[in-house]
């Protein structure tokens, strides 16, 4: 099964608003807020890379208050 860490960047105060929306999305298993270059890591799983994608491009990269993402595919768990 594809999976893949997003982090995100939100807008400044955002942080809650972001994690409560991706705790919405059925394919996200994990979202935290965490210190640091970004604010949030999720954990994202997919039965498909196509699907993967989909959700990362369609889903979460077009949440209201998120400025940016890093999406890192897992190569093997």
């Amino acid at each position: 099964m594809p999976m893949a860490f997003v982090l995100i960047n939100t807008e400044i105060g955002a942080e809650e608003e972001v994690i409560g929306e991706l705790r919405k999305i059925s394919n996200v298993r994990e979202a935290y807020v965490v210190y640091g270059v970004y604010d949030i890591i999720a954990k994202v799983e997919a039965d498909s890379m196509d699907k993967l994608k989909e959700i990362v491009s369609w889903r979460i990269r077009r949440l209201d208050k998120v400025r940016s993402t890093l999406t890192m595919l897992v190569v093997t768990s």
